[in-house]
């Protein structure tokens, strides 16, 4: 029973070890697999960065050209400079036309332009917004994936611990097992011994017994001699 006992301990340890094995193979490469992604993660958001900063700087460039545009053609025509250029230059035409009118489009022109820099700033806004939400999203997704490696790592750890302990255990109980081995066997030599005694005194029981007989016979005998030797 004791060895039955022992074997079967011994598989269960070597199913044990041999799961354990496997769990921390996977546990390895769902860790490699969480660093690739946040190597990856990491990429891509250098390379949304950047395209960010372009983003921006394109939009400030682009402002700053537009405000200036906007400026020199409100003094043109709203603080009437353009007036005064078209006065200094003034000549009879051959043919007389209409009068020209200096802020003819001049609010058309002045409004595309103030709407092209709203748009421009509207756009700087929510890509700043984009940027921001989408680091927000990156410093998240590492965070969590780094929880998650701990995590892996400490169930590797622990894992590892029990099949040291297992082997340990394995080891410990193939010794006994060896030892309830030869302890039996060497109950099986003393069997063996015992029963080949026992079928010798039983072959040779009946012998002994006649032998022990003529003994006692040749004692009665003796006996009665010696007695009879006495009364003459």
């Amino acid at each position: 029973e004791l060895k039955k006992d022992l074997e079967a301990r011994m598989q269960e340890l070597e199913a044990q070890m041999t799961r354990l094995a496997s769990e921390i193979d996977e546990h390895k490469k769902q860790i490699a697999s969480a660093q690739l992604e946040i190597k990856k993660a990491g990429h891509q958001r250098e390379v949304e960065n950047s395209e960010f900063q372009l983003v921006v700087a394109d939009q400030r460039a682009t402002q700053t050209i537009l405000k200036k545009a906007l400026e020199k053609l409100k003094d043109f025509y709203e603080k009437k400079i353009g007036q005064t250029v078209l006065a200094q230059g003034a000549q009879e035409p051959p043919v007389k036309f209409n009068a020209f009118k200096t802020n003819a489009g001049s609010n058309s022109v002045i409004g595309l332009i103030e709407q092209i820099l709203e748009d421009s700033v509207k756009l700087e806004k929510e890509t700043s917004a984009s940027e921001s939400q989408a680091q927000v999203g990156y410093e998240d997704f590492v965070l969590q994936s780094n929880a998650v490696i701990k995590s892996l790592q400490e169930a590797v750890v622990e894992k590892s611990d029990s099949i040291a302990a297992a082997k340990t255990d394995s080891a410990q109980a193939a010794s006994d097992h060896e030892s309830a081995v030869a302890e039996l066997e060497s109950l099986e030599q003393y069997k063996a011994d015992l029963h080949s005694q026992c079928n010798f005194i039983l072959k040779n029981f009946d012998i002994r017994q006649r032998a022990r007989m003529q003994e006692m016979e040749a004692i009665q005998s003796a006996k009665a001699i010696l007695s009879g030797a006495a009364s003459a």
